[in-house]
């Protein structure tokens, strides 16, 4: 990339972009604003950010105290809660880099990421102190576990050595504490991919990543003082998708919700209702079961005006009429990846679009992926690297750069071939660009059904299923067939009440609607659950494994 110098500014342009910055003016601006959080014996937490900042002192001077240096991993294993977003401050303003650790990965997986980033020590949850027990023989690196717990330390009976307590360190150390200048390209933290080949890659984002991340996630889902945000979305996911970072950034009530599963969602419906949620982000697979829920009840909630961002997987059309026609709420889509931070693309549509589309294509335009935020490149490429036309047909790559789009993965040699000579980084996602420039996901590289020599959407294809009434969820896959070399299989989840009202026709010839005869699946499975990873996508890798001699037999 040429970069050119122009005539010298006269900017303070050397002073540091410190997410310490960030909170250290919301405790200045938004002192009393409120943070509630819910415990994990269902009762709420409150405090305000000046409290929290309080905490957040007292966090960095008690690692201090640890032998915890500028330059040092801290391991992170725990749930949505408050102790943990003083961790997000606390751990990286002391100048050492937050090792987010994903809770659902196999213990092999997970003692690969802690000894390849090498953490002096995991600040561990109480109820997560069987994982951290699992790895701990295999990662002699670790010299000192944290646990937040309320109990006496001596009395949690853990194998886990040397052993402390998170609000015992708190308790005995002192609130002030003098914040370094760190140098804004320093990591902040680290989230480790949890890709379907290969090991998990590290991606460090610097506090000039983060900084710049969360004021385009705050412009983009036009976050402000007024608003209430829910973390659904696991923190140690793309760094929970930077929003607790954008809310605290312009002010807003944060409400966290500890431990929750997908499966019993009635607690997390609930919180977000009782407290007034306007804004919030989470998977599709967390959004479906929340306005099943919804449909249950006898008085809907009225959530005009709330904003819940959806990422992950595309969400269905079914899913935004539905949050719209039952509260009122509006499911907006955006697209990232941890690599991304993970903010690339949102989707609003434009004022001068709105009078010129009919209900049935702003609907199906919500679908898409969005337009690039500002502060980031995207271009979509065609196998030889040449950008495709803005026509909203022609698939190729998505490649995308900026400030807080990984430049290189961590200690990884051979990945340099995800990342062209000019400094994009290559997605591995399959979409079209419109004219109006609103990105459309049709697949990953790797799940886009190759069927005689043609290319189907299993994306679409996903969703369209999903536009049956009856129909809960859908994934698509291509498995391997001896003349076509590959072929849709579907799996559908109906819901409660409709097992028996729905054919395997019925799903095709809904289909038929939208897709030629020889793009339609050879085989409906209706199935009670489709398997997720552990950030709640459709693990496609999984089915194909599955059902790799569907058409082999």
């Amino acid at each position: 990339m040429n970069i050119v110098k122009g005539f010298p500014a006269t900017s303070q342009d050397d002073y540091q972009l410190n997410v310490t910055n960030i909170i250290r003016q919301a405790v200045r601006s938004f002192g009393n604003q409120e943070i509630a959080s819910r415990k994990h014996d269902g009762t709420i937490f409150r405090y305000t950010y000046h409290d929290a900042y309080d905490r957040i002192g007292r966090l960095a001077n008690a690692l201090n105290k640890l032998g915890i240096r500028v330059g040092d991993r801290v391991g992170v294993l725990a749930w949505n809660t408050h102790e943990n977003y003083e961790i997000y401050f606390g751990v990286p303003g002391l100048g050492a880099v937050m090792l987010l650790l994903n809770l659902r990965l196999s213990s092999i997986e997970l003692s690969y990421v802690v000894n390849h980033a090498a953490p002096s020590l995991i600040i561990v949850d109480e109820l997560l102190i069987p994982i951290a027990e699992a790895i701990a023989p295999l990662c002699p690196g670790v010299k000192a576990y944290i646990v937040i717990t309320s109990k006496d330390i001596d009395k949690l009976g853990t194998k886990l050595s040397p052993v402390y307590s998170f609000e015992e360190l708190l308790g005995n150390a002192s609130p002030n504490y003098d914040w370094p200048i760190l140098d804004e390209r320093s990591a902040y933290g680290a989230c480790y991919t949890t890709g379907t080949t290969g090991q998990p890659k590290g991606v460090y984002y610097s506090h000039r990543n983060v900084y710049l991340h969360s004021c385009s996630a705050a412009i983009g889902a036009e976050m402000s003082l007024k608003d209430c945000y829910l973390q659904i979305v696991p923190m140690f996911h793309s760094l929970g998708w930077g929003m607790c970072i954008a809310a605290t950034m312009v002010g807003a009530k944060q409400v966290f919700p500890g431990m929750y599963a997908m499966d019993k969602l009635t607690s997390l419906a609930e919180l977000f209702i009782k407290e007034k949620v306007t804004i919030s982000a989470a998977a599709p697979a967390i959004l479906m079961p929340f306005l099943e829920y919804i449909r249950g009840l006898d008085e809907k909630p009225n959530m005009k005006g709330t904003r819940l961002l959806s990422g992950a997987t595309e969400p269905s059309v079914s899913l935004m009429k539905g949050f719209a026609d039952l509260t009122g709420a509006e499911i907006i889509h955006a697209y990232g990846a941890t690599e991304t931070t993970p903010v690339v693309t949102i989707n609003r549509i434009k004022p001068w679009m709105k009078d010129s589309l009919n209900e049935e294509e702003k609907w199906d335009l919500k679908r898409k992926q969005g337009y690039c935020v500002v502060g980031l490149d995207i271009k979509v490429v065609d196998v030889s690297g040449n950008v495709i036309p803005r026509d909203g047909k022609t698939p190729g790559e998505v490649l995308i750069r900026g400030p807080w789009i990984v430049g290189s993965y961590h200690k990884d040699p051979g990945s340099e071939s995800q990342f062209t000579k000019d400094g994009y980084w290559r997605s591995g996602d399959v979409g079209t660009i419109d004219s109006e420039g609103y990105l459309k996901i049709t697949d990953r590289l790797k799940d886009i059904i190759k069927s005689g020599g043609e290319w189907i959407s299993s994306v679409d294809m996903e969703n369209e299923i999903m536009s049956h009434p009856a129909v809960l969820e859908s994934a698509v896959v291509g498995v391997p067939h001896p003349k076509w070399q590959e072929r849709p299989l579907a799996l559908v989840v109906l819901r409660p009440g409709h097992e028996n009202a729905v054919s395997s026709q019925d799903i095709r010839e809904g289909l038929s609607k939208r897709f030629a005869k020889w793009q339609l699946p050879d085989t409906v499975l209706f199935v009670d659950s489709i398997p997720k990873t552990s950030v709640g996508k459709t693990d496609k890798k999984a089915i194909r494994t599955k059902h790799k001699n569907l058409y082999n037999r």
